[in-house]
Order: structure tokens, then sequence, then C-alpha cells
């Protein structure tokens, strides 16, 4: 078998051609399209037309949240590494991820409770307007669930897309009735990557606009 030589940048054009033809008539709106599209071409797993669900308006909510410096707080260094941050700060934002920071660890282990409901704590001392992007711990979730609930804090939008199979659906359930916008992985598929992905997604959609 011989492999066809493709032009390094027409690598992603096609392999975006390929899933618009594979997504054909179905109705979905454009700036969902383009979210499920980026989370397609990072996974190659087309389960998420079904799993990846949005609140109403939730696109429209973020889009406007980044025009306005909204920052991203996320639940791993691989996600944050994977953000397009110089499209982030041409609009003003930052994006964060304490998961790894001494004091999070240390209030962690007096707590007995894991470094994502912490960071997710953390979080809360910014004091600016948050979207959060995980894509690997339930209890971040959870926590930001009940952060809400206690109106401790009022994110922006939350991309709930953990990956695995202990608590993740059920942390899942929690943020599409938590009353914030969302985007979520229901199942227990997503990750880190895709966290990234729609975060980007969103970001582009902005750089289109331009």
């Amino acid at each position: 078998m011989h492999l066809e030589f493709v032009r390094p940048d027409e690598i992603e054009k096609r392999s975006f051609a390929i899933i618009e033809e594979k997504l054909g008539d179905m109705h979905i709106p454009e700036n969902q399209k383009m979210i499920l599209q980026r989370v397609i071409h990072t996974t190659a797993d087309f389960d998420y037309i079904q799993n990846l669900k949005f609140s109403e308006n939730a696109v429209e909510v973020a889009l406007q949240a980044l025009k306005n410096g909204a920052c991203i707080v996320t639940d791993t260094n691989m996600t944050l590494a994977g953000i397009h941050k110089k499209s982030l700060h041409a609009l003003g934002g930052e994006a964060y991820c304490f998961m790894a920071d001494p004091d999070v660890a240390e209030q962690a282990k007096e707590r007995g409770v894991t470094r994502a409901m912490i960071a997710m704590e953390k979080a809360c001392t910014l004091h600016k307007n948050l979207i959060f992007a995980i894509g690997n711990a339930p209890t971040a979730l959870y926590q930001l669930a009940e952060l809400i609930r206690e109106q401790k804090i009022a994110p922006e939008l939350i991309i709930a897309v953990p990956v695995g199979f202990v608590n993740v659906v059920e942390s899942k359930e929690r943020i599409l009735h938590s009353g914030a916008a969302y985007i979520v992985a229901q199942g227990n598929k997503g990750g880190s990557t895709v966290a990234a992905a729609i975060c980007n997604a969103l970001l582009y959609q902005i750089n289109r606009e331009r």
C-alpha cells in the first residue's frame, strides 16, 4: 500500500472536507457545526454528533464573553498548552490551570479532596469573567456545580468533557442541570484535547468574523 502524498498545508483542509462530506445534510446550527467539526477532526470520532450537547445560545454567549476579554480556566496543563493563546490574548483574555500550584496541592491534602476541586475554588478568586474547559477531572465539575449553587461563581460557559468511567457521566449531568451555559460531551468520551479543540473552535470563529 502506497501513501498518498498530501502537502502539509493541505492535510487539515482535506480532513475538514471529509468531515463535511460525512455530516452530509444534517441540520446543525453553523456555529455549533464548526465546534463539532473541530472535535471530530481532533478525535476522528463521529459519535460526537450525538454526544455533544449545547445549552440554548451557548455558543453565542461564549463568543460574546471571549470578545469581552473572558479568561479560560482548565483542569489540565495539556488543555492549557493546546489553547491558541495568541488568539485569546488578542481579545484580552488569559488561560489558567491551577492544578500544579503548590497551594492547591497543600489544601487538597489537608482537606482530603482532589486538587481539581481546590483549583475550581481558586478560580473564584480571579474576579474575572470565566469559561471553564474541563477535560479530565469529574470532581472539578462537581465542585463547579456546588460553587454555582452557592452563588460563589457564575461561569460564562462550562465545557464539560471529562473522559473516563468513574463519576464521569454523573458529573456531566450535574452541569446539565446547573443553570450555567454549557457544552457537554455526554457519556464517557472526551478528554483534554477535546476541551482544547472546543476552546479553539470558539476562538477561530471570532477570528473568521474579523
